[in-house]
């Protein structure tokens, strides 16, 4: 097992090497300029993901479809993913993972745009859509849709499932001294209950769970940093000089320069908010829509939510309360640490938080990588696939940390890559269908969106 750790850590450090930083930002960029830093209208993209329309055809709302997104996205990467940035880069990683979130904005809408545009109907009257259905009806692109499905459904057996499941067995073990199969067998047996309803199920959760979870968990962290007022400007400006400057050793952390404050502040950025991954635009081609440009907004919203702020707070609470610098303690148990200043509540917040996060996460990541197997083998491996996916999470619960994790970043590097050809080869689509129904829009004073 410790040579299988060893061969993942060194495939996660070259797959996400300079080359893959530098498409995935330049990608982030690119979008954000060709499409007018669409990042402005993220107060309409607000407004309109809380309208609950029943207009255009798709299976879920548009709230349905974001909640069932940010449930896929607003979960380990928020709470597990930045410490792991935090412990491994320093302070500076939280700047370039929100750097990450602001600028992938742009993809995400980007991604959904051609979601929808491209999306077909399967043999029972249900949308499908995503990255490999952009591939192969809008650029002829067929074996490359199987690429990017193959990987999807590999992807989220470790990002979407054993990650979640890892995270939170290891933090309830450590805290309430559960035992990590026991959490295992209880999240496995709920997560069952809810999957084997499909997309509508899972939406109808999610829409439950989604908001009360950023709600409460934003709260805890918010009065974390009022407690500590006094530190915050001088913890922003620790963030900022670390993301351009090598951080120097302090207590156990043992210093960091500037490329690994990026590489773990942009790989944790792409596992959080999913921007560029191709994940978020297969569920967000099932939303009841009008027209591509309407869903892309919603789904750029996602990213908005999840990384501007939640993982930002996040970061910044980690940073505040220094417990950065313990090099013994990783993951949730970081996070873990900052929120034991908050006695009783603060725990109690984390852990329900983490228990929520990780449970609306498998449940949307259950819907991704059901598509994925749908488009390679057909709809007769989906109930198969489902009881997998369920007992992966029992799985996932008792297998070491470091594994998962960096078999998620392999898998997420090479899902990335597709889609973001696809991104960038169909650029001139996307703005094509912004132009059409948002910037002419405005101009004719025409309410396309």
């Amino acid at each position: 097992m410790e040579s299988v750790e060893k061969f993942l850590a060194a495939m996660s450090n070259w797959v996400w090497g300079p080359p893959m930083l530098l498409l995935l930002m330049g990608t982030h960029l690119f979008l954000t300029v060709r499409l007018r830093f669409i990042q402005r209208y993220i107060p309409k993209a607000i407004k309109l993901s809380l309208q609950r329309t029943r207009e255009g055809e798709g299976d879920i709302s548009h709230f349905g479809a974001l909640m069932t997104a940010l449930a896929a996205t607003i979960g380990t990467g928020n709470i597990v993913g930045v410490a792991t940035a935090v412990a491994a880069g320093g302070p500076g990683a939280v700047l370039w993972m929100w750097l990450t979130g602001v600028f992938g904005i742009a993809t995400k809408y980007g991604e959904a745009v051609l979601a929808v545009k491209y999306r077909t109907v399967n043999s029972r009257g249900e949308m499908a859509g995503g990255p490999m259905y952009v591939l192969e009806r809008g650029l002829n692109w067929r074996w490359l849709g199987i690429v990017f499905a193959l990987f999807t459904a590999i992807a989220a057996f470790g990002i979407g499932n054993m990650v979640q499941a890892n995270s939170i067995s290891v933090l309830l073990r450590q805290t309430l001294n559960v035992p990590q199969w026991v959490s295992g067998v209880v999240l496995m047996v709920l997560t069952g209950l809810v999957i084997l309803g499909g997309i509508r199920s899972i939406a109808r959760v999610c829409g439950i769970l989604v908001p009360f979870m950023a709600l409460a968990y934003v709260s805890g962290c918010l009065v974390l940093l009022a407690l500590g007022w006094s530190t915050v400007p001088a913890s922003i400006a620790l963030i900022v000089k670390s993301a351009f400057t090598s951080q120097a050793a302090a207590g156990g952390f043992l210093g960091a320069g500037v490329m690994t404050a990026m590489r773990y502040g942009i790989a944790r950025g792409l596992f959080s908010n999913e921007s560029g991954l191709g994940s978020a635009p297969i569920v967000a081609a099932a939303a009841r829509t009008t027209n591509p440009v309407r869903q892309g907004l919603v789904s750029s919203s996602g990213t908005f939510w999840d990384t501007v702020v939640v993982c930002f707070i996040t970061g910044l609470v980690l940073v505040n309360s220094g417990v950065w610098t313990d090099q013994a303690t990783e993951g949730a148990l970081l996070t873990k640490a900052a929120f034991d200043s908050l006695p009783v509540i603060g725990p109690a917040i984390l852990v329900v938080g983490l228990l929520t996060f990780v449970f609306s996460t498998i449940l949307g990541w259950s819907y991704y990588g059901e598509k994925a197997v749908e488009y390679l083998f057909g709809r007769a491996v989906i109930q198969p696939y489902r009881y997998l996916w369920t007992v992966s999470v029992m799985v996932g619960s008792v297998l070491t940390l470091p594994l998962v994790w960096s078999l998620a970043d392999v898998a997420n590097a090479l899902m990335a890559i597709p889609n973001l050809i696809s991104l960038l080869a169909l650029s001139g689509v996307i703005a094509a269908e912004t132009r059409q129904y948002l910037w002419d829009a405005s101009t004719t004073g025409e309410n396309h969106v």
